[in-house]
């Protein structure tokens, strides 16, 4: 038995030949980089979050009405405009790291500005700030999460900063029922 080495005229072929490909193993420093890049995103789910359930006390202390309020709760998408039409050459400039740290630090003043708004004006400039902070987060994350991902992972990693919207949103809708 020992003496075969053909059956039926053909040589024998390792079994492992017919194996798929091994797929490479994820780069974890890259999933590291990519949930800390996408948290930037979580800016404006938070936003988001936090300003349905605050308008309704907004409109009572500052006696603002219905149509300023919708202005307010509304124009952080076309304040986030601006931020993302900025944060590109931004990064170009400085690198993608550091774009991110400004879009924090730009959020961080905004909501400064809106926690301490004695009225609608500077209410309006913190809306302002934090929505140009918004605009360079939402650029910047999945780019620099593109640059930091092996490309056997980047499709998956490269949709963390929706998924992190959603996560920064979630969470307040319940703690306001």
């Amino acid at each position: 038995m020992a003496d075969r080495k053909e059956v039926s005229g053909q040589p024998n072929t390792a079994v492992s030949a017919f194996d798929p490909p091994q797929r490479p193993k994820r780069n974890k420093f890259a999933f590291a980089y990519a949930i800390l890049a996408s948290m930037a995103s979580i800016l404006l789910g938070y936003d988001i979050g936090v300003m349905s359930g605050a308008g309704l006390y907004i409109q009572k202390d500052l006696k603002i009405s219905d149509v300023k309020l919708e202005v307010l709760m509304g124009i952080l998408n076309i304040y986030s405009l601006i931020g993302t039409a900025v944060a590109g050459r931004t990064s170009d400039w400085i690198g993608r790291r550091y774009t991110i740290v400004v879009a924090a630090a730009i959020f961080f003043a905004g909501a400064l500005f809106m926690g301490f708004a004695p009225n609608y004006a500077f209410l309006m400039v913190g809306r302002f700030v934090a929505g140009i902070g918004v605009g360079f987060a939402c650029v910047i994350a999945p780019v620099y999460t593109a640059e930091v991902s092996p490309a056997s992972s980047r499709g998956f990693l490269t949709s963390f900063p929706e998924v992190f919207i959603n996560a920064g949103t979630i969470p307040l809708f319940f703690s306001h029922i």
